[in-house]
């Protein structure tokens, strides 16, 4: 007979996700997860495989959560703009925010760390990204069909531009302890938009 688990692994998995947010991949054990998730290494290998698809795991689990919100944000009927400027902002804040700034976000953690060197890691940076694009450039592209941006505006070019400020954003607001760093130059990004 098969033994019944002894742990949630979904509460496991976010442990996991926690721990490596705070500490980044490498500087994560296989000892540290052991201890922080309170769970053998075996149960662990078992269940999620490797600390590298442990890790893959957990963020798959950190992409959908952070998409989805913005995708039913950024699709919701009525004015676009509103929505992506509060996106710009909501970044620029969290960026700033001292009980948020220091572990900055996860898949931009992963594109500095692990990207470079790790095509499964690259690959689901890429796929965040292309997602956080496409429903931006979807809200512009509604935002110019409702005549909120000017017609000669690149709906497509400004998506990108705003997807690589709010990776900017995370990055800069980890490493700087001036909020106003990052706050100004999302105003003066979000200026494109009039």
């Amino acid at each position: 007979m098969a033994r019944t688990k002894e742990f949630d692994p979904e509460a496991a998995l976010q442990a996991a996700l926690e721990l490596f947010w705070q500490r980044g991949y490498e500087a994560t054990s296989m000892s540290d997860l052991v201890d922080h998730l309170g769970i053998g290494r075996a149960s662990i290998y078992a269940t999620f495989g490797s600390k590298h698809e442990l890790y893959l795991k957990a963020l798959d689990r950190y992409d959908r959560a952070g998409l989805e919100p913005i995708m039913r944000k950024l699709s919701r009927p009525g004015p676009a703009l509103p929505a992506v400027r509060a996106l710009v902002r909501r970044y620029a804040t969290e960026a700033a925010d001292d009980r948020l700034r220091r572990s900055g976000c996860l898949v931009t953690n992963t594109a500095a760390e692990l990207a470079p060197h790790d095509p499964a890691a690259a690959r689901r940076v890429e796929r965040n990204w292309d997602q956080l694009e496409t429903v931006l450039h979807s809200a512009l592209l509604r935002a110019q069909a409702q005549d909120e941006l000017p017609a000669g505006r690149d709906p497509l070019a400004l998506a990108r531009t705003l997807l690589v400020l709010m990776q900017g954003l995370r990055v800069v607001g980890k490493a700087s302890d001036d909020p106003a760093r990052v706050r100004d130059a999302a105003e003066q990004a979000l200026t494109l938009l009039d």
